[in-house]
């Protein structure tokens, strides 16, 4: 079978290009906005904590597949699959929360980007939320589930916000 990169490869990259964009969108309005370097910088350490993400997925995934024994063995493989997916879960969350915030102080002509950013990241989230439980699948109920859940519902909210303050 020939590998596939993957969903959480993907919405890892994603996640910091979105992660990008913000920091791009607060630099551009420094002039107008006292705590745009601050913002910038706390895009780009979002990017840069999800980026190494997209490899660490990957070769979770491929562990889990490749797992031998019993049912124990393979359930604790893939339940270490699902770690990298949930922390890209809570990055993209991040990522939508700060969209939100610099859809609301950001240069007009760029909040319509910060939008788009939090609405993909949130996608992103959504995606990771997905990876988790079908990692987990053996345990519907499992908190990680659970949790993964709430931050794509948490991103999906973020991103609205970032929209209403757009408008």
């Amino acid at each position: 079978m020939e590998q596939v990169s993957g969903g959480g490869p993907l919405a890892a990259h994603v996640t910091a290009a979105a992660a990008e964009l913000l920091a791009a969108i607060a630099r551009a309005s420094k002039d107008s906005w006292p705590e745009a370097g601050g913002v910038a910088a706390q895009a780009e350490s979002l990017r840069d904590r999800v980026a190494p993400l997209a490899e660490m997925t990957a070769q979770a995934y491929e562990h889990a597949l490749a797992a031998e024994g019993g049912d124990y063995e393979l359930g604790r493989a893939y339940a270490r699959a699902a770690e990298p997916p949930l922390r890209i879960a809570e990055a993209a969350t991040a990522v939508s929360e700060l969209a939100a915030h610099v859809a609301e102080y950001a240069l007009p002509a760029l909040r319509a980007d910060a939008v788009s950013a939090g609405l993909v990241a949130a996608g992103c989230a959504r995606a990771a939320a997905e990876l988790v439980a079908v990692n987990l699948t053996m345990s519907a109920q499992d908190q990680r589930v659970r949790r993964a859940d709430f931050l794509a519902e948490e991103a999906a909210r973020a991103s609205e916000l970032a929209r209403a303050a757009r408008e």
